[in-house]
């Protein structure tokens, strides 16, 4: 996404050491140009302060950005809350999610923001 530039974060609820583990054990940190983990912010998801905190990292207004989720509440309602543009990535835990898009695969989330879906 980089190559694009465009800024790409993650926000993540979790322990600060077990989410970095699992993020690097993925190799995908680099891509990254801020990661929050909840425990280390002292915020969680739903709350809205850890999505304006992301969005002052990146330098990016909500309507400048989508977030991408697979829980209904904690992701994509917090997200559309704080006026950011969402894409559900739809799980069997959850029936449906009220997101502008909806995925089943996160490889799908690169076509459906150049398609202009999302």
């Amino acid at each position: 996404m980089k190559a694009n530039e465009l800024a790409l974060g993650m926000i993540t609820n979790g322990r600060t050491a077990f989410q970095l583990a699992a993020i690097q054990s993925l190799g995908i940190e680099d891509f990254f140009d801020v990661i929050l983990i909840s425990e280390r912010e002292g915020l969680r998801k739903p709350d809205p302060r850890i999505f304006n905190k992301a969005l002052d990292a990146i330098g990016a207004e909500p309507k400048e950005t989508i977030f991408v989720g697979d829980h209904p509440m904690n992701d994509i309602a917090a997200a559309k809350a704080v006026g950011m543009r969402t894409i559900w990535k739809r799980n069997s835990q959850w029936k449906t999610a009220e997101a502008d898009n909806v995925i089943d695969e996160l490889k799908e989330v690169a076509h459906a923001v150049l398609s202009g879906e999302v």
